[in-house]
């Protein structure tokens, strides 16, 4: 019973990481595709969603660039970041996430 609750706590870790770090991406990429604005803000504001929700730890890997996508110009933010562990168990590496968002034109 204890390690199936560890297990489903694991994932749930997991899943709420993961969905703040795509959700923290693609905000990212929304405000730094914004006229006026240049990737590196949008890198910026990733960041600081990332450590206001999760920890500072997991805001370290944010990149971002302008890039194509299916022929759009687009404002692309990638964050790699630890998989959180509970105690010592758990999957060891990264997850990485991407936010797009359709470039405006100034």
């Amino acid at each position: 019973m204890t390690v199936l609750f560890v297990a489903v706590l694991q994932l749930t870790l997991v899943l709420h990481v993961r969905n703040t770090l795509v959700d923290s991406a693609a905000e990212g990429a929304r405000y730094g595709a914004l006229s006026g604005h240049d990737p590196a803000d949008g890198a910026e504001r990733s960041r600081l969603l990332i450590t206001q929700s999760l920890s500072a730890a997991y805001a370290r890997g944010v990149s971002a660039q302008r890039t194509r996508l299916d022929g759009l110009d687009v404002v692309r933010i990638e964050v790699q970041a630890p998989l959180p562990l509970v105690g010592l168990i758990g999957p060891a590496g990264t997850l990485t996430v991407r936010g797009h968002a359709l470039a405006e034109a100034p």
